[in-house]
């Protein structure tokens, strides 16, 4: 059997306990492969049944997510995988506890998608993004189910559009992140965010959450299949399939 690549922990803090999930596949940059996606969904249902007040989304290695595994996508396609992304994204953003991202490094694509749907998402200011799926013949199309609720409309077109990289300065500006701090200063801010939260009535917060991710839920329920197939679709033509080809060498 292969080697979790996510782990778990329940945290105790004078503020209350939380729920520690961290991505833990260096070797790849957290790229989303189907036993990530796997672990990272049993790890969040996990959460939800727990006696905690909140999760923590937090990555170690050099990057926070490199987004699919390309390599495991050009061989097998995305049919699978970008629906389990999908229900990935959408356990975060129904989970009846808040989710706090941890952002320490480069977050690319879907992992951008990990990043959107969490509550709150504080980050490294050194930290760069990207939506670099049109480079490849692709698009942000299981992301947008959740990105497009957070960013703001001009924002969105650019990055989405030019797949360009943007600092944390524009990450936070255009809604993607709440904060970026210094990287010494992350894990106080970082834990700041979750003491706060453990002020809150499990009840309230929980009531709370569903008010003020209402909408973007019923965005995501209702493009999730369009979203999906439009996925399966694009990796599986002509184009990207070259330029994936081209990529991976």
């Amino acid at each position: 059997m292969s080697d979790a690549l996510v782990r778990y922990e329940r945290v105790e803090t004078e503020s209350g306990a939380h729920a520690a999930v961290t991505l833990d596949s260096d070797h790849n940059r957290n790229a989303l492969s189907s036993q990530l996606l796997a672990e990272l969904l049993a790890a969040l249902e996990r959460a939800a049944q727990d006696d905690v007040g909140a999760v923590l989304l937090a990555a170690d290695g050099k990057a926070f997510c490199a987004g699919a595994d390309l390599k495991e996508a050009y061989r097998d396609g995305m049919d699978k995988s970008a629906r389990e992304l999908a229900t990935v994204l959408r356990a975060i953003v129904a989970l009846p506890k808040p989710v706090v991202a941890k952002v320490h490094g480069a977050a690319r694509a879907g992992g951008l998608g990990l990043v959107a749907a969490c509550d709150v998402a504080v980050a490294a200011d050194h930290v760069t993004y990207a939506f670099t799926e049109a480079r490849l013949g692709l698009a942000p199309a299981v992301i947008s189910l959740v990105v497009l609720p957070r960013m703001t409309p001009r924002a969105v077109s650019r990055t989405f559009l030019t797949a360009a990289s943007f600092d944390a300065a524009e990450a936070v500006a255009s809604g993607l992140i709440t904060a970026a701090v210094p990287a010494a200063e992350l894990d106080a801010a970082v834990a700041g965010v979750l003491a706060d939260l453990g002020q809150a009535d499990p009840q309230g917060a929980a009531a709370t959450k569903r008010l003020v991710n209402a909408d973007a839920l019923a965005y995501l329920d209702a493009h999730v299949e369009e979203m999906v197939a439009l996925s399966a679709e694009l990796f599986s033509s002509d184009a990207a399939r070259r330029h994936l080809a081209q990529f991976l060498g």
